[in-house]
């Protein structure tokens, strides 16, 4: 990891901005793979599954069969960690669900607001390096609690056509109706224009590779809104010297294994602190199955020591994490000035995995700077938020005029008019 003692503010913007991907030219080679999808239906599906993944497949759709099988090829301390895991993110995303009250604008003029769940959803699971089951709970479970009406889930087959089965158990304990056989773009083209087998959908959810990635900024050309842009997995921690360096380097790690592409940061008040982590970055290191990835990782990561905490938020205000832990001796004294960040995680005890799996809160976050302008995934994430009024004789005797001369100011004759003429009626009734 590259370290940067005391840098300069002017040149935080530059020392932390991320791998660049050439969007352009992965657009392009996407791009011919959901038009294949949109003219050639499941056989265009299968012939890319073929292609991409290695396997051929009769049928796209997993069977109930397969989806009662799977059931007992995972352990039964998984599948009680993960019907855990469903309890606490159900708890939390519960909370989400909030009735809003109506209320009185002006005597007689009554306003609310109503959520609707989004009527169909789907949701992209990897299974490339790594079966994501824990995806399945975060974007399943506040689906079914916005009350969308029809989930379905796509995520790509192993070399024999089979899907995790941790995968197919987190989808039926979750509510999810039906579950595809695909990954890549071709998934997403699947979901965007839907096929013979694949419903299309009004908006797709889950992280991917940059290639679903850029299918997904290609689906919203046509009309299918997306979670939020995404690159790769990222973490942020700011510790001081209360703080342990392996619980550091294993939270570092733990973002750096995800990819080749993912970044990790470390800023720091305590300038002994980046030379301990290192080493138990380097002797964790060695005991990783995806050291490789991590290995990588870390070449696009950086450490940096700065004056003081308050520097140290604002360099990451700067940067807007997905993922920012907070490894001082008082992390609530920070808060108030956290303004660009996913998820936040709270003291020494508090590792980022805690977020990724079984607090509660939600893993699918915003990547790639964006934690400046978008929020995680939510329940609100799955709504529609439809507002309501109702005017009473009062209510229009009251405000009709007001409407009337902005109308008239804005040269809206008719918008004028459709005040005026129950304001008629209403006098003519009197």
């Amino acid at each position: 990891m590259k370290k940067y003692m005391f840098p300069e503010k002017s040149s935080w913007p530059e020392l932390l901005s991320r791998p660049v991907m050439d969007l352009f030219e992965i657009e392009k080679k996407v791009q011919p793979i959901m038009e294949s999808v949109k003219t050639g239906g499941d056989a265009a599906v299968q012939s890319l599954t073929q292609q991409w993944d290695g396997v051929k497949l009769e049928q796209l759709k997993v069977t109930d069969n397969e989806v009662i099988e799977a059931a007992s090829l995972i352990s039964e301390e998984l599948k009680k960690a993960i019907d855990k895991a469903i309890d606490n993110i159900t708890i939390f995303h519960q909370q989400q669900l909030v009735e809003e009250m109506p209320v009185e604008t002006e005597k007689g003029v009554l306003c609310w607001r109503k959520s609707v769940g989004i009527e169909k959803v789907g949701l992209y699971i990897p299974g490339g390096t790594a079966p994501l089951f824990s995806t399945v709970l975060m974007l399943a479970i506040p689906a079914r609690i916005a009350g969308c009406k029809e989930i379905i889930l796509c995520t790509p087959p192993d070399k024999h056509g089979n899907i995790h089965p941790a995968i197919l158990y987190a989808a039926n304990k979750t509510g999810v109706q039906q579950i595809f056989k695909v990954g890549g773009s071709q998934a997403i083209a699947a979901m965007t224009f839907g096929t013979e087998t694949i419903p299309a959908v009004y908006k797709i959810f889950g992280p991917g590779n940059q290639y679903v990635m850029a299918a997904k900024q290609l689906a919203v050309k046509h009309g299918v809104a997306i979670d939020m842009p995404a690159g790769p997995s990222e973490v942020l921690v700011i510790a001081d010297n209360s703080a342990q360096p392996d619980f550091i380097a294993a939270d570092l790690l733990s973002q750096a294994e995800h990819g080749k592409d993912s970044q990790v940061i470390l800023v720091t008040n305590d300038e002994s602190l980046p030379e301990k982590v290192e080493a138990s970055i380097n002797k964790q290191l060695a005991l990783l199955p995806r050291a490789d990835f991590a290995t990588d990782a870390l070449k696009n990561s950086k450490m940096f020591v700065v004056h003081d905490l308050n520097e140290a938020v604002d360099l990451s205000n700067v940067y807007a994490p997905e993922h920012l832990i907070l490894q001082v001796e008082a992390p609530e004294l920070l808060v108030e000035d956290i303004l660009n960040a996913g998820s936040v995680f709270m003291g020494h005890l508090t590792p980022e995995s805690a977020g990724d799996y079984a607090s509660g809160t939600n893993h699918t976050l915003p990547t790639n700077g964006y934690a400046r302008n978008y929020s995680g995934v939510s329940v609100d994430s799955f709504v529609r938020k439809i507002t309501f009024q109702q005017i009473s004789a009062e209510g229009i005797k009251n405000l009709g005029p007001v409407i009337m001369e902005m109308a008239d100011a804005e040269q809206l004759k008719a918008h004028a008019n459709a005040v005026s003429v129950r304001l008629q009626q209403l006098n003519n009734v009197s």
